[in-house]
């Protein structure tokens, strides 16, 4: 099956617009490190994703490299000299910066709910979608921070109540409060010992006259 050929612009959907860049990002760090071993040239690769994260590549020191890369240029005089076709390509490239910055200006603003009336049905169906991902992840990112505050509590409960034993060891200290059973045998102790145990022989007139 013959690939169709790529149309060179920009990728409307978020989801395709991520997967082409990880997979062409990959490509391209592995195309720049087999020129570097196959070649032995000395190559530096820097890639910032669309939301600004780094990702380079270098066949020796970075900083080295493009100290030689300044270098070169002030031997060639590009820092001090540049023609018409120079800042053409300087000006397309501000211009482009712009529309780039316009436009995640303008996502921002769909993502905090502004600007969503010129929306189609599909973009506001992406946008809850990229949003329901983005909440997924807050939440399981919240549940494993609690789950882990949780497991700490339970360790430190844990650690208490060995380190008040190892104490109550230590200073030979009973339970502060007696246990049912215990409770039971002092009350039943007390019953007999208030029960009166000396023997009388007769009615009970005379039982009572003889009491003090």
């Amino acid at each position: 099956m013959v690939r169709g050929k790529t149309q060179m612009k920009r990728i409307e959907n978020a989801a395709s617009r991520q997967v082409t860049f990880s997979k062409r990002r990959n490509g391209l760090l592995k195309k720049a490190f087999e020129l570097s071993v196959l070649c032995d040239a000395e190559v530096a690769l820097i890639i910032f994703s669309p939301r600004g994260k780094l990702y380079e590549f270098s066949s020796s020191s970075m900083n080295k490299i493009i100290e030689r890369y300044q270098r070169r240029g002030k031997d060639l005089g590009l820092s001090n000299k540049s023609g018409p076709e120079d800042k053409q390509v300087a000006k397309e490239d501000t211009f482009s910066m712009a529309k780039r910055i316009e436009f995640l200006e303008a996502s921002k603003r769909k993502l905090m709910g502004d600007g969503l009336d010129s929306c189609p049905i599909d973009e506001l169906q992406q946008i809850e979608n990229q949003l329901e991902r983005s909440l997924g992840k807050i939440r399981a990112r919240k549940n494993q921070l609690l789950r882990e505050q949780i497991e700490q509590l339970k360790e430190k409960e844990r650690r208490l109540l060995e380190l008040n034993t190892e104490l109550r060891e230590k200073c030979g200290m009973q339970q502060l409060l007696p246990s049912t059973k215990n409770r039971k045998e002092a009350a039943g102790n007390r019953e007999i010992e208030e029960v009166e145990t000396d023997l009388f022989i007769g009615p009970p007139e005379t039982r009572i006259a003889q009491n003090p």
